[in-house]
């Protein structure tokens, strides 16, 4: 029985040390993970941040190039009539947004869906538009109902305001 009580006093701190060192063991390897973790995620934003602000940057682009003012002002020409003029209109936002396809990818689901709805909203504002003149009549007259619409707070710039909103987050 002595040796029983003797080898228990051998065997708890050994135990006791065995547990310490493994709980020690234990919580190095969890920090040294999540150190290596951290790491790897800076990396990945070192690589990631910039090809994201490159979207943001397009995306805006994007919406400044179909908004009114800056749409008319770059495809309109002289003697073209309304129905020709909305279908220049038409084509360019559907290649400026084909263009910009890829950039969903990098921007949240709620921007990208602003994008595409302000997109929507400008060809149905342009055909609305088209519709109120004469198929025949001067393209000017498209022109001017457009550029009387770029006075209100369209989609388009509701769009890039939360984009660019959304963009300042990730800086």
């Amino acid at each position: 029985m002595a040796d029983f009580f003797q080898m228990l006093n051998y065997a708890i701190p050994a135990v006791i040390v065995f547990f310490t060192a493994w709980y020690i063991l234990k919580e190095f390897f969890r920090q040294e993970e999540r150190k290596r973790h951290l790491r790897l995620l800076e990396e990945k934003q070192k690589i990631t941040l910039p090809v994201r602000l490159q979207a943001y940057e397009r995306i805006v682009l994007f919406l400044e190039r179909i908004s009114p003012g800056n749409l008319v002002m770059r495809t309109h020409k002289q003697n073209m009539t309304v129905k020709q003029f909305q279908q220049i209109l038409v084509k360019t936002i559907r290649d400026e947004y084909d263009h910009n396809l890829s950039q969903q990818l990098y921007v949240s689901i709620e921007a990208w869906n602003r994008v595409k709805g302000a997109k929507e909203e400008m060809l149905r504002q342009i055909n609305i538009s088209a519709a109120k003149h004469g198929e025949d009549s001067a393209s000017t007259e498209l022109s001017k109902s457009l550029l009387e619409m770029s006075i209100e707070k369209l989609a388009t710039q509701k769009a890039l305001d939360y984009v660019k909103t959304e963009a300042r987050k990730i800086l």
